[in-house]
């Protein structure tokens, strides 16, 4: 009798074993470190030069982009272009710099640092002459050795007092 249960009570273990070891393993790259490493080239020449037609080169024409600072979802490499644009003509010696990144199947994860001088109106905030320097994190999803879609993420509240622009509450009805 438990000569027939042993091999049974075996098979469940190397199954459970089985899908316990393939359900904890990392997804494996879709891109190569190769890949990445020509597409933050590209993209740290782009914008340190102000060369944004090198963006041709690692962004799909359609891309998507979700960007706190936008008002909207960007779409679109020419509308993205735009949006750069914006950044340096109010920072004309905008510095990027991707500080690491990390590879998970079809994904890249980027921590980057952004700084420079606001000596020029910034996306209709008047020149304060500040210089920034923070920090944030992208996600780009890659399709074909392209960027079809990125999530952008930093701390907008700190940029604008960097800039030297305050918060300032709401008015309560009733308040005098």
């Amino acid at each position: 009798m438990y000569s027939q249960k042993i091999p049974a009570v075996l098979m469940l273990a190397v199954l459970i074993i089985a899908i316990t070891a393939g359900c904890a393993q990392e997804p494996k790259p879709l891109i190569s470190k190769a890949e990445v490493a020509e597409i933050v080239k590209t993209y740290e020449e782009a914008r340190n030069s102000y060369n944004l037609d090198l963006l041709d080169n690692i962004f799909s024409p359609d891309v998507v982009v979700h960007d706190p600072g936008a008002p909207e979802t960007i779409v679109g490499l020419s509308a993205l272009k735009e949006y750069y644009h914006g950044s340096h003509a109010g920072i004309p010696d905008l510095k990027l710099t991707l500080d690491e990144y990390y590879i998970s199947g079809d994904r890249i994860f980027w921590i980057w640092t952004f700084s420079g001088t606001h000596t020029d109106t910034l996306r209709g905030l008047p020149p304060t002459g500040s210089v920034v320097n923070f920090k944030g994190v992208a996600i780009d999803r890659i399709a074909n050795g392209m960027i079809v879609e990125e999530w952008v993420y930093y701390d907008m509240l700190s940029l604008m007092k960097q800039l030297g622009f305050t918060l300032v509450p709401p008015k309560i009805e009733g308040e005098k």
